[in-house]
């Protein structure tokens, strides 16, 4: 037996509920009837044919490639210098220091290496300094600061954010600056001579200009209320592997003191990624004529405070100059050069499929 239409019944009205006057009107499900809620509005689809893909894939082609070149010259342009100083080898100058530092160590380890330069690095050089297997991405390790302790907040001084945990308070007083981040900080301290026909002559390193500017001004800010740093953190103490406090950072420089220490600052900026190098110094050109760094032989004198044996870690140091994109890194330019060659690529390949197999006849298309 077939059954009747009804449009209402549909709609989710039934024909019954207006005569039954006690029935309330069953609410329809069907979206209103407008040119959003029933997909009616405009829209514009391309239509994929081979005069429209063939040219797109040459001109990415022949933008890409151009670019992936320049960018890849400039980046071998930049030189660059790295040595490694952890002193894992039995013949490295600071095996011994490497094997006697440790987080309780309360004396210094001094050692040196020497270098060459093969080639002079002209403008301002940067000195980095460089660790390997150090997880500061670990979930945990980024949490562990108090960010409000770190801008001067003074309740936050007092007390810390229970982020800090395990590194939160010390001997019943309250850690500054609080956490992991800091407690790991990085300590050693580089120094680089140059040796020449006159003697040793000592490289310039310049300390101030290495943190981000926000992090400098913004986010980093020492407590208010005193302008004797030892006074304002009164009532806490240094971090547990620190063998300083944090207002003694620097007491040359009282810019460069406290929670506002740019090597401080620099280290709390954690990185991504288990192998990193970190700003430490910047060589400034002094003069148009010579270069920066000449040729020749050098020797760095390290200060080895930071041991890295425990994680199976490795330090380095690392010179290097800049250009407009930053430091040497050669996989944008690569990247561009990759891209742009399988486009230029495909779209030859797809030229070829589209003449030998387009057979379709034109004037098929045109009446008679």
């Amino acid at each position: 037996m077939a059954s009747s239409y009804n449009a209402k019944e549909e709609d989710g009205h039934h024909s019954g509920a207006s005569t039954h006057g006690g029935a309330a009107a069953v609410k329809s499900k069907k979206p209103d009837n407008t040119a959003f809620k029933q997909q009616r509005l405009p829209a514009w689809q391309p239509i994929l044919t081979a005069g429209t893909v063939l040219p797109a894939f040459f001109v990415i082609g022949l933008i890409f490639i151009p670019i992936g070149i320049g960018l890849y010259v400039t980046s071998n342009n930049i030189k660059e210098f790295e040595i490694d100083y952890t002193g894992v080898e039995s013949n490295s100058p600071c095996y011994s220091c490497a094997k006697n530092v440790s987080w309780n160590s309360t004396t210094s380890c001094l050692c040196s290496v020497e270098f060459t330069l093969e080639q002079p690095f002209e403008g301002n050089v940067f000195m980095y300094y460089g660790l390997s297997n150090f997880y500061q991405n670990h979930r945990r390790y980024v949490k562990s600061r108090d960010d409000s302790q770190l801008n001067g907040d003074l309740s936050s001084l007092k007390n810390p954010s229970k982020e800090c945990e395990p590194y939160r308070t010390a001997d019943g007083l309250p850690i500054a600056p609080c956490g992991a981040i800091a407690n790991s900080l990085f300590n050693d301290t580089l120094e680089l001579y140059h040796i020449d026909n006159n003697g040793t002559r000592t490289i310039p390193l310049v300390k101030r200009g290495i943190a981000w500017w926000t992090d400098k001004n913004v986010k980093f800010r020492n407590p208010s209320g005193s302008s004797n740093l030892s006074v304002a953190f009164q009532g806490t103490t240094k971090p547990l592997n620190w063998r300083v406090p944090v207002y003694e950072l620097d007491p040359s420089d009282a810019e460069n003191n406290g929670f506002i220490n740019e090597d401080f600052i620099v280290w709390m900026r954690t990185a991504a990624l288990p192998t990193f190098r970190k700003l430490y110094r910047i060589i400034q050109k002094k003069s148009s004529t010579t270069p920066t760094l000449p040729s020749g032989n050098y020797v760095l004198n390290i200060t080895y405070n930071y041991p890295v044996l425990s994680f199976d870690g490795r330090k380095r140091m690392i010179l290097s100059t800049i250009s407009w994109m930053g430091g040497k890194n050669p996989f944008l330019g690569i990247a561009y050069i990759t891209v742009g060659s399988i486009c230029f690529f495909l779209g030859v390949v797809l030229l070829i499929i589209h003449h030998k197999y387009d057979t379709r006849n034109n004037s098929a298309d045109i009446p008679s």
